[in-house]
């Protein structure tokens, strides 16, 4: 008795696989050399399916679709003019077939030339009868030319022909979010959810675009909606958490980051979240617990060290403000942020040197905030290096040109180094913006505004 391979899901498989060990050539059909190839790709042997292939095109060297598996084969390998010139034979015998443009696509896709992928996936797109797997293509292709507006229409369509492909409608919210359409995804969201009520997926997003508009009643609604689709959803315990310590609900919101403890395995950052809360309600002891436990679960979690760091500094412990930061340093040496409180602890501690490092560093990665520029200056002039002092306060110059901080330590500066002229264009300019932040700077400078010289014009403005 023969066993028909239709009664046998794994019939085929297990006889091309013999045929491999006996090197026997057997027949198979087209179909069933799909199959086969279509097993083998799907768990990655690429060398099997290229057999299978080759063995499939000896058989039926007219077949379209074994044609098609050699062209995607070739694009795998990265052998995109060979999977062209077969795709443009393919063409010439089978123009109708959309997953030959789909293919060509692909190739120019992987040449970085997406205006013309895109054409060929349109072409596709009218031939096909199933068309929700050309639009996630031509969506991603617009994406990756950053149309976000013909790509978000591209992933609605796909939530049209299928509601529940959540991939899709994270991408729609990602294409609002980059174009700050907050509120048309808010509209959105409501819409789909008025025909999908049990997506818990819709009301996290839903809930989060409420947050954003600061909204937080109807955040909040919305991640309560999501929790009872999914009571075990993570991410929505974690969101309403967020938002109740906005509201200043703050054992609330300990109680939804601890429930996310119990649904998975710890979180560093949701240590985080309930150390920040328990220093908001001044359980110091609790509070330092918990955001230490945070940096043994995570290391390299730099949040978790900078937020010790704040803690110390808080305490005015700014020794152990200054460690914490080192750490926080040594995984983001890039933060301008980390960078800048380095300087404020050094500052306090009298590590001047240290200070100076600090502020030029948040200088040089980009930060131009007033404070900065000033503070990095008045270090400078603290440790006597005037004409660095004298730089640094040039340049400020150019950001706030009319600001009373800059002027004045511009006007003190030029008089330290030994350019009178300037120093008294810039102190008339000083007390014209703001006579009353003299005393302010006096201190720092007294030698400068106690001239007799200085001292009669700054009288003159009295």
């Amino acid at each position: 008795m023969f066993l028909n391979h239709n009664e046998e899901p794994n019939f085929s498989i297990n006889r091309f696989e013999s045929m491999l060990k006996t090197n026997d050539i057997l027949f198979f059909d087209s179909i069933e050399f799909e199959n086969i190839i279509h097993h083998y790709l799907d768990l990655g042997k690429l060398s099997l399916a290229k057999k299978a292939i080759r063995l499939g095109l000896d058989q039926h060297p007219q077949s379209i679709q074994l044609l098609l598996f050699k062209v995607e084969v070739s694009i795998m390998e990265n052998k995109l003019g060979d999977a062209n010139q077969i795709l443009n034979k393919l063409e010439q015998i089978e123009p109708s077939n959309e997953e030959i443009y789909i293919q060509k696509a692909n190739i120019y896709s992987k040449r970085d030339d997406h205006k013309t992928a895109i054409q060929l996936l349109k072409k596709a797109l009218k031939l096909s009868k199933d068309s929700s797997d050309i639009h996630a293509l031509l969506a991603m292709e617009y994406m990756f030319e950053e149309d976000f507006d013909n790509a978000k229409l591209h992933y609605m369509a796909c939530l049209k022909d299928d509601p529940e492909d959540y991939a899709s409608l994270h991408n729609v919210i990602y294409c609002f979010d980059v174009l700050g359409e907050n509120k048309q995804a808010i509209e959105f969201l409501l819409n789909y959810l008025d025909k999908n009520p049990y997506c818990e997926v819709a009301w996290h997003q839903l809930g989060k675009a409420y947050k954003k508009e600061d909204n937080l009643e109807k955040a909040l609604q919305a991640f309560d909606y999501a929790l009872l689709a999914d009571e075990y959803f993570m991410g929505a315990y974690f969101e309403k958490g967020k938002v109740l310590e906005k509201m200043n609900r703050i054992q609330e919101a300990i109680k939804n980051y601890q429930i996310t403890l119990e649904l998975e395995d710890p979180s560093a950052y949701a240590y985080l979240r309930i150390g920040k809360c328990y220093e908001k309600l001044e359980i110091l002891d609790v509070a330092l617990h918990y955001l230490q436990k945070a940096t043994t679960e995570d290391p390299l979690l730099d949040k978790a060290w900078l937020a010790i760091t704040d803690f110390f500094f808080r305490q005015k412990n700014y020794r152990k403000a200054l460690y914490f930061i080192d750490k926080a340093i040594e995984i983001d040496q890039e933060n301008v942020r980390y960078w800048k409180l380095y300087a404020k602890i050094n500052q306090k501690l009298n590590f001047l040197e240290e200070a100076e490092k600090g502020y030029k560093q948040s200088i040089e990665l980009g930060n131009y905030e007033l404070e900065t520029w000033v503070s990095h200056a008045d270090v400078l002039i603290e440790i006597g290096e005037t004409a660095s002092a004298l730089s640094v306060i040039k340049k400020a110059a150019e950001f706030y040109p009319e600001t009373e901080e800059v002027i004045y330590r511009l006007a003190a500066l030029y008089f330290v180094n030994n350019k009178g002229t300037l120093g008294y264009k810039y102190l008339v300019k000083a007390l014209e913006v703001n006579k009353e932040y003299l005393p302010v700077v006096y201190p720092l400078f007294k030698t400068i505004f106690d001239r007799p010289s200085i001292q009669e014009i700054i009288k003159s403005y009295q």
